[in-house]
């Protein structure tokens, strides 16, 4: 049986405003650190951790404002788990 959840809920407690184009929702911003593949630093980012229904369109050089402050999206997202949130990594304009 599933349980109805609104993904927003888990948003709500640490979560600052997003906006992208004409949406705008909650996602958690994790300042720099490291974005580790194969047990190696590649970069230090900032990643933002999102509801895919809403930001899960986003590509590479779009603009996207978190909590006031203007960033550029890196890549694609990354899909968590089952797919409702996704990671977006951004670089800080």
């Amino acid at each position: 049986m599933a349980i109805p959840e609104d993904p927003a809920d888990f948003l709500a407690d640490f979560g600052v405003s997003v906006t992208q184009g004409a949406t705008t929702g909650l996602g958690i911003l994790d300042m720099p650190g490291e974005y580790i593949a194969d047990g190696r630093v590649i970069t230090n980012e900032y990643v933002l951790r999102a509801e895919t229904s809403k930001f899960g369109g986003v590509g590479y050089g779009d603009s996207i404002t978190v909590d006031s402050d203007a960033y550029t999206v890196r890549e694609a997202p990354l899909l968590l788990d089952d797919g409702v949130f996704c990671l977006i990594l951004l670089t800080r304009n």
